[in-house]
């Protein structure tokens, strides 16, 4: 099933405005943000000169086909030549395509900053109105501060008590040599007395979680830590996370906690499964990858992860980001492994419709780079325009020794990153 509008020809117009450097995420309005943002650099979008609904098996490759074809029609005028001027697409794909409705949208306007240079994108109709003079305004300050009352939370498609025994029935199918990992997710519904403006989320999320690649696409949004596949030019990164630690208030309790977490078995384990899902994936795309021998340690505000960077070279005949970012999802750190037992069951036990939640979301110009994280510590903006309902998920690696209790906290911590953003 697709869905698709606006594909009349477009004029596609980059303007350098040099070194400007306000914060990206303040230009954005309260409909249709579309972000991907790090450390103060990415790219802003809003309004929709074309956008893409679909769902099956072939739905990135069939993004990656409407928007060569999108772009083969546009009349594009870009003197930066940096990843992300020119056409761009921003998408957010279902975790389980063959159960979810994926989506891409052309923004109208694009803000862009990178390697501190700034431009802007607008995309209209030739001579047309709602061409060049789309106007870039700032968000009020003010605004993110805006409260929105009291916060009631209810249980999601499963309560804690039930998903502590889906966990524990998922070691059981591992014990019983089925598949060596899989991840649960659960979520929580949240209410807010006041509308839930989606810039003040995304301004608190990127203010608290730098690292991580803050993200809104059609009502998704959130800060991801992980990196599912970049590419510029022939060069494609991943960042790949897989086993979480706690953190403590207390210094002392802290460091105590990192050196435990640095020598867990279980995690490195966890994390084992889903660098090798990964590499395997796309080494055959690639002439070399530099795969590291040992993870390190990401420490963010409310948890640590173990982490590898992955860096590779295409091939000269490679396919395109789109189609390279379908080969790998979903890696162990999302689905489990091996991948088709630990989605059958997903589907089986999990209770729940992950929708885009653990998919992959980001964004691709028309010269084929981009970037696409997997949609993590994130919410579901559930109330539409002007809405105070949201749905927030969380999910863990499941292994042999996995405990139900230990990993239902593990969870609420990660839960956090989205809850504290919420709080007044």
């Amino acid at each position: 099933m697709s869905t698709l509008a606006g594909t009349t020809t477009r004029e596609v117009v980059t303007t350098p405005l040099g070194q400007r450097r306000s914060d990206l995420l303040t230009k954005l309005p309260a409909e249709g943000a579309l972000a991907w943002v790090r450390g103060g650099e990415g790219l802003v979008g809003w309004g929709e000169a074309a956008r893409l609904e679909v769902s099956g098996p072939d739905s990135l490759a069939q993004a990656e086909r409407w928007f060569a074809r999108w772009c083969a029609e546009a009349h594009v005028v870009d003197p930066v030549q940096l990843p992300g001027s020119g056409p761009v697409l921003f998408g957010s794909a279902a975790f389980d395509p063959e159960r979810g409705t994926s989506v891409f949208v052309v923004p109208a306007v694009v803000l862009g900053r990178r390697d501190g240079q700034t431009w802007v994108t607008t995309t209209g109709a030739p001579d047309g109105p709602d061409g060049a003079d789309h106007e870039v305004t700032e968000f009020p300050a003010q605004a993110a501060d805006t409260s929105i009352g009291r916060l009631s939370y209810a249980d999601g498609a499963v309560d804690a008590v039930t998903w502590c025994g889906v966990v524990a029935a998922a070691v059981e199918r591992i014990a019983a040599g089925e598949l060596g990992k899989v991840v649960l997710a659960r979520d929580v519904l949240v209410t807010a007395d006041h509308p839930l403006d989606p810039r003040r989320l995304l301004l608190r999320l990127a203010a608290r979680f730098p690292s991580c690649w803050t993200f809104a696409v059609d009502g998704l949004l959130g800060a991801t830590p992980e990196l599912l596949l970049s590419r510029t030019g022939g060069v494609v990164e991943s960042r790949v996370l897989a086993g979480t630690g706690s953190r403590a208030a207390d210094p002392a309790a802290d460091a105590v906690l990192a050196e435990a977490f640095a020598g867990s078995a279980k995690d490195h384990a966890e994390h084992r499964y889903a660098i090798d899902s990964l590499a395997d994936a796309l080494r055959p795309f690639c002439t070399d990858l530099e795969v590291p021998d040992e993870p390190s340690v990401l420490t963010l505000p409310n948890v640590r992860h173990l982490a590898s960077d992955v860096r590779g070279h295409l091939r000269a005949d490679g396919p395109g980001l789109l189609a390279l970012v379908d080969a790998v999802h979903p890696t162990a750190a999302v689905g489990g492994a091996p991948t088709g037992a630990a989605l059958a069951l997903i589907r089986e036990i999990e209770g729940m419709d992950r929708g885009r939640y653990a998919g992959p979301v980001g964004w691709v110009d028309g010269r084929g780079d981009g970037e696409f994280g997997l949609a993590l510590r994130c919410a579901e903006l559930t109330g539409g325009a002007g809405g105070a309902e949201a749905r927030l998920f969380a999910g863990c690696g499941i292994v042999g020794d996995s405990d139900p209790m230990a990993e239902l906290a593990e969870t609420q911590a990660k839960l956090a990153a989205v809850q504290a953003a919420l709080q007044d």
